[in-house]
């Protein structure tokens, strides 16, 4: 049977990425970031989209030029669909079709947050490569997503449990603007947390019932908190910030933690993984190998270059859905939101 490569190209968001993996091995991945958004703190749309215009070519050609391949090497071109900013979706759904018509083969769309799921089993030659095994629970962590996900299969999956209002990377981003430290948030935080005493102040924990999510009210807890302080000392951030940082990262992850422990309690699934931009954070990375050791989990972190969003994950998405013999038709059109995976 010959190899099966497939290119994969992701612009759901501010990065344009493009990746070729063969048969589950990735050959190359190729990101183009774009820095004008820090100046806005946070990602305009519109710049992002023509961003992405002026990327997609280069970042695709270096990808497969890195691959050692040429463009009629490729036997199925994979997409991001949604969820995201749409101008941005458009530009890299309109390029698949594009290419998948010239080349004729078959183009699959692939939801976002599959791709961050089933990033751990994209493999890299001369690494030992451990994936899950099925079934798997997956805690799906981003700036617009916390969700946990029952994974039965690459192409099987359920959510048992996500927030109900704000997603974790979204309280990272937002609180760390309050406090004026900068976007994105979560690498600041996480940086200043690593230096702080993360018992030294605390902040309201909701209380949602099931294995759902709620982080809107830790943001108004630490508003408050901060705001009230700087009443009684102006330089009470300044003085502060790295124990702030600290106490408000542990709040976050002991609420990941404990639906994610209460999953899997429930389920009996002892394998665990992580994925979206927040599973960078290296608090959570700590935290999950800790739980893990504690009560016989087996772990998957996934590299941290396939946490962000990356087109390998993408790639590796679209290998699954080519296996089992699903291809996309060309009239298909990019979602801002998508309902299911």
């Amino acid at each position: 049977m010959n190899p099966e490569i497939v290119l994969g190209i992701e612009s759901s968001c501010d990065d344009t990425s493009a990746a070729v993996i063969r048969d589950g091995y990735l050959l190359s991945n190729v990101i183009a970031s774009q820095q004008v958004h820090k100046d806005y703190g946070g990602v305009v749309p519109e710049l992002a989209s023509r961003a992405h215009e002026k990327n997609i070519v280069p970042v695709v050609s270096q990808a497969i030029s890195k691959a050692g391949l040429t463009v009629s090497d490729i036997d199925a071109v994979a997409f991001t669909r949604g969820p995201g900013l749409l101008g941005s979706l458009l530009v890299g759904t309109s390029f698949a079709k594009a290419l998948g018509i010239a080349l004729d083969k078959p183009i699959i769309m692939v939801n976002h947050l599959q791709g961050h799921i089933l990033a751990n089993f994209i493999k890299q030659e001369g690494k030992e490569n451990r994936h899950p095994a099925f079934p798997y629970l997956c805690l799906l962590v981003s700036g617009g997503n916390s969700q946990i996900v029952r994974v039965d299969s690459p192409l099987q999956f359920e959510i048992l449990g996500q927030t109900i209002d704000d997603a974790v990377g979204e309280a990272f981003d937002k609180c760390s603007k309050m406090m004026g430290l900068g976007y994105p948030g979560g690498p600041v935080i996480d940086r200043l947390a690593a230096a702080g005493n993360p018992e030294r102040f605390t902040f309201a924990k909701p209380h949602v019932p099931g294995l759902d999510y709620s982080f809107s009210g830790v943001k108004t807890s630490l508003l408050y908190f901060v705001r009230d302080e700087l009443k009684k000392d102006p330089d009470f951030m300044e003085k502060n910030k790295e124990d702030i940082c600290a106490s408000f990262q542990k709040v976050l992850i002991d609420i990941l933690l404990d639906k994610l422990v209460k999953a899997s309690r429930q389920t009996g699934i002892k394998e665990i993984t992580i994925g979206g931009g927040v599973s960078a954070n290296s608090g959570l990375r700590a935290r999950i190998q800790s739980e893990g050791q504690r009560r016989g989990w087996n772990t998957y972190l996934p590299e941290f270059k396939f946490t962000t969003d990356n087109a390998a994950m993408i790639a590796i998405a679209g290998y699954f859905h080519l296996l089992a013999g699903e291809q996309t038709p060309l009239d298909v059109a990019p979602v801002s939101r998508m309902a299911d995976f």
